[in-house]
């Protein structure tokens, strides 16, 4: 039960805390309006450097995801069969 209560608190207060606060909106581009706190994008080209990390975040995250679940490595002496052994 108290673990329960102390997720859902941890949960609410994540999401309370990733809404902008009124200044901070008031401040943003309309594509951020309450979305991100902070100084908003100074030029374009922060737009495309948050684009160019997301896009490298997101293939980093499939493609560890797909080597972890198949790694294709069949060599019997592989490092790998001593750990799972």
């Amino acid at each position: 039960m108290k673990k329960s209560i102390a997720i859902t608190i941890l949960i609410l207060s994540i999401e309370l805390a990733s809404f902008a606060c009124p200044v901070c909106e008031r401040n943003q581009p309309k594509a951020l309006k309450g979305i991100v706190h902070g100084a908003g994008p100074e030029s374009n080209w922060e737009y495309v450097g948050g684009a160019i990390t997301g896009i490298i975040a997101c293939l980093t995250l499939v493609y560890s995801v797909k080597w972890l679940v198949k790694p294709g490595e069949k060599n019997p002496s592989h490092i790998k069969y001593t750990i799972l052994k």
